[in-house]
């Protein structure tokens, strides 16, 4: 196929909702031209952006996971959603690198599959400029570090999507100098006895956001042999 042009558009820190709605409305745009009802082509975009403290479960989590009241998330200025993307529970904050791709997947290749395993590789790879090792672990989603040492397995990026008619929306939580405090209170991911872990705890000094973007953008590129551009 040919080479697709995927827009980058950093969001900056915006609330949960708002993203949502975003996404929502570009995905709109796509289903529209293809049901003929829209000749305006619709774009693949790539979105970054920072969240507020949220806590969201996917269509197919479970509560029991989350493990703090609602009483407290409010005292705390935490928010909570139930969203309809694949996955369990998981964290959104501030120093967490948040990748939300609407892209056409008709248009790159029909293969969910691949396209989780593609987010990851775009991770492993940035990981790997930072001399870290990033790897998969079997039947888990995401992006982790040692996930074959018992006691060891520690989970740096989360990923959840939903497709509907093979356009895609939410995406990938990539822990940079994110609190990872925060995930005491849950159950990441519905995963038991297994932690979590940031580019900051990895590495012992904070990272700036900008430089990871950029990382990120190249292997996406790359990785999924599209061109980048600002919009």
């Amino acid at each position: 196929m040919d080479k697709q042009n995927v827009y980058a558009k950093d969001l900056g820190t915006i609330g949960y909702q708002q993203a949502w709605d975003y996404q929502e409305t570009l995905l709109r745009e796509h289903l529209a031209v293809k049901a003929g009802q829209s000749s305006t082509p619709a774009r693949h975009q790539l979105l970054f952006c920072e969240h507020p403290p949220v806590y969201t479960l996917g269509k197919s989590g479970h509560l029991e996971n989350l493990l703090i009241s609602e009483a407290e998330m409010a005292s705390r200025n935490i928010e909570f959603f139930r969203t309809n993307r694949g996955g369990d529970i998981t964290f959104h904050g501030p120093g967490q690198l948040v990748g939300y791709p609407v892209l056409d997947l008709e248009k790159f290749y029909t293969d969910i599959g691949r396209y989780l395993r593609e987010l990851e590789e775009t991770i492993i790879r940035v990981m790997a400029a930072y001399g870290l090792k990033g790897e998969r672990s079997k039947g888990e989603t995401g992006v982790w570090m040692d996930p074959g040492i018992a006691g060891q397995e520690r989970k740096i990026c989360a990923m959840g999507v939903r497709c509907s008619r093979w356009v895609t929306m939410h995406g990938f939580a990539f822990n940079v100098n994110t609190d990872l405090t925060y995930f005491d209170h849950i159950i990441p991911c519905g995963i038991q006895n297994k932690q979590v872990t940031s580019l900051r705890r990895e590495l012992g000094h904070d990272i700036p956001m900008a430089e990871v973007k950029m990382r990120l953008l190249e292997n996406f590129r790359e990785v999924f042999n599209a061109s980048i551009a600002e919009g």
